[in-house]
């Protein structure tokens, strides 16, 4: 068999310790397809490892994504960042006329 190492597979779970979703609140059986019920209140729930655990509430799926995702609710910097231009002469954008001396490129 190719049984992986017990270890491997701790480590593996361990990484998911902590991992956050949002469950949708829905009374019954009813659809819990987050995109099916944006305004339905979520449930945020964390894995400890073994099990999901109630972390907190969200009141729309809107509350519940700035929750789940916080880097998306940074600020992003203004304007556009102007990428450093590189130290080539940029003679590889356009094709060169041959120079009539003969000159110019050597062809290997």
């Amino acid at each position: 068999m190719d049984d992986e190492p017990l270890k491997d597979w701790a480590e593996r779970r361990d990484a998911r310790i902590g991992r956050l979703r949002a469950v949708p609140v829905v009374p019954g059986d009813g659809p819990r397809a987050s995109h099916l019920n944006p305004d339905a209140p979520r449930a945020i729930e964390r894995w400890n490892g073994h099990a999901w655990e109630l972390y907190g509430f969200a009141a729309s799926l809107a509350d519940a994504k700035a929750i789940l995702y916080p880097e998306a609710n940074e600020p992003s910097p203004p304007g556009p960042v102007p990428k450093p231009l590189g130290s080539s002469s940029g003679k590889h954008r356009k094709p060169q006329a041959p120079r009539p001396d003969g000159g110019g490129r050597t062809q290997r």
